[in-house]
């Protein structure tokens, strides 16, 4: 009898146990469920606006001749001269900016590494740059450096006696990678900084005492060792300038060869007032960050993981 009634009167008392491990797994999700729904209404909702809208053939100037299109507004995303400018401009402002703030970033990293005094204000000087305003970062190099008549660089080339060439006429899309360079190179020098600081230094000890030079120690054993962070630095940075919308409009006003997909959104949604044709290219680029965004999660899980095997 009491082999046989011990198993019935076990299985109440679990019963009784699940009931409240759920109520206190809700209770511990309840306080994210406010900001879950802010984020679905503030984000999700207008891209499934977005994403029905470039659908359609739809002119804000003609709401009513407005019809359903299908994929013809994306095709003609893909398929149109001017678009596909926009496209190519995109990736090659991305690349040059990413790709050279990483090198100087790099540089400013390991001179930053070593102990000097000041340190600590240098630092927080190389950092101000990806602190100020990005319309505000363009106005200056709009105003401040590129002006013909009033500018430093011109000032500089006056001083001895060279040309006084209007930089963002000539060189535009050039005058446009600089601020970008400017601004984000103290983003990708914090990330490498906080790389470097991460090395084994008996590792680093053990290669000087077998006679290892800097340059080696840095191929060998620095350059591998920041892999991870160099590729978390580019993923980041090209999020962000795939979608820049600031330098573009405050310096070239997207003339002169320089307008990129968000610009030309822009220009289709405010100027064209084509909708429809405005959501595809937007939706384009939603996609392309997202999966930018997908391989930079990855990158940082695993510097998590690795972080959590060496402790």
């Amino acid at each position: 009898m009491t082999a046989t009634t011990a198993p019935c009167a076990a299985t109440p008392v679990r019963a009784s146990r699940q009931p409240s491990a759920r109520l206190r797994a809700w209770a511990t999700r309840a306080p994210l469920l406010p900001a879950l729904v802010f984020m679905i209404v503030v984000t999700q909702l207008p891209f499934v606006a977005t994403l029905v809208i470039s659908f359609f053939d739809w002119n804000a100037l003609y709401p009513q001749a407005r019809r359903f299109t299908g994929l013809d507004n994306y095709r003609q995303v893909l398929t149109d001269a001017d678009l596909r400018h926009s496209v190519g401009t995109t990736v090659l402002l991305t690349v040059t900016v990413v790709l050279v703030s990483l090198v100087l970033g790099l540089v400013l990293a390991l001179l930053l590494n070593h102990r000097f005094r000041g340190r600590g204000v240098v630092r927080t000087l190389l950092i101000a740059p990806f602190l100020v305003v990005p319309v505000a970062a363009a106005l200056l190099w709009k105003h401040v450096l590129y002006n013909p008549e009033y500018g430093l660089l011109n000032g500089l080339l006056h001083y001895v006696g060279g040309p006084q060439p209007d930089w963002i006429s000539r060189t535009p899309l050039l005058a446009v990678e600089a601020s970008l360079v400017w601004q984000w190179t103290p983003f990708m020098m914090l990330i490498l900084l906080a790389g470097l600081q991460s090395r084994d230094p008996e590792q680093i000890e053990a290669a000087r005492v077998d006679g290892a030079s800097d340059w080696q120690i840095f191929r060998h054993l620095t350059l591998p060792h920041l892999r991870r962070y160099l590729e978390l630095g580019a993923l980041l940075g090209s999020i962000y300038i795939v979608q820049n919308f600031d330098a573009v409009f405050t310096i070239t006003s997207g003339g002169l060869g320089t307008a990129n997909l968000p610009y030309t959104v822009y220009q289709s949604f405010y100027q064209a007032h084509e909708n429809g044709l405005a959501s595809a290219a937007g939706v384009l680029v939603v996609i392309g960050s997202i999966i930018i965004a997908t391989f930079a999660l990855r990158v940082v899980s695993s510097l998590f993981r690795e972080e959590v095997s060496r402790a």
